[in-house]
């Protein structure tokens, strides 16, 4: 698998809507970044968001990340999987996940998040909440071969979402998505909605998440 050899991490210290700690960013002059996007655009974008859960649950929590920033990482691998747990199981939060590369690194942020939509486009939602948590899983490898072997046991071809990485075929939808959250306040990555309210957090954990999700069911 292919190394990074590159990633500005830009550690937040404050600014951030819905987020005290994380990576910084939000400007919409980093969307035109430094890469050069020679690909044709895969057509019938952009795509739907991605939903977890009970897509008509009365409480919202909706997730902006970057697949390069090392704070979405641990919020991938410690707070989402108790969310998980807790309340997509049994349906009760309807949980979306916005692409937000700030961008981290110009090249993997934009690129990671390609490959995942090229897995929801082809394989379905179910498949793009697995190979995402494989991507930041696998953060620090991320690179066109890593993106090509995270598709094993999905029913997507490898060399499809190569394709779609490295060319950033999905880039409208990922474009779009920065576009729409930057319009919402969003500055940095990962940023927590629960019902639009932000979740305001001095280190990525779950129980400001968890907290604001009982307020909004009328549990806290």
């Amino acid at each position: 698998m292919t190394r990074l050899t590159r990633r500005g991490l830009l550690a937040a210290t404050v600014g951030t809507v819905g987020a005290l700690a994380g990576c910084s960013g939000g400007s919409s002059q980093s969307d035109s970044g430094t890469s050069t996007v020679t690909a044709t655009p895969v057509p019938g974008q952009p795509l739907s968001t991605p939903v977890a859960g009970d897509p008509e649950a009365d409480v919202t929590v909706a997730v902006y990340e970057d697949y390069a920033c090392p704070h979405c990482a641990t919020y991938a691998e410690s707070v989402y999987p108790r969310v998980r747990e807790d309340y997509l199981a049994d349906g009760a939060v309807r949980y979306e996940f916005h692409d937000f590369p700030i961008p981290v690194d110009e090249t993997v942020s934009w690129q990671a998040a390609s490959a995942a939509r090229a897995v929801q486009d082809n394989a379905g939602t179910a498949a793009f909440f697995t190979y995402s948590d494989r991507l930041f899983a696998n953060q620090n490898q991320l690179g066109p071969d890593t993106y090509a072997d995270l598709t094993e046991g999905l029913d997507v071809d490898g060399e499809t979402v190569r394709a779609a990485a490295t060319g950033e075929l999905y880039r409208p939808t990922v474009s779009g998505d920065r576009e729409a959250g930057i319009d919402r306040g969003v500055q940095g990555t990962p940023t927590v909605f629960v019902d639009d309210e932000p979740v305001e957090w001095s280190e990525i954990a779950y129980e400001p998440v968890r907290s604001a999700i009982e307020a909004a069911r009328g549990d806290g």
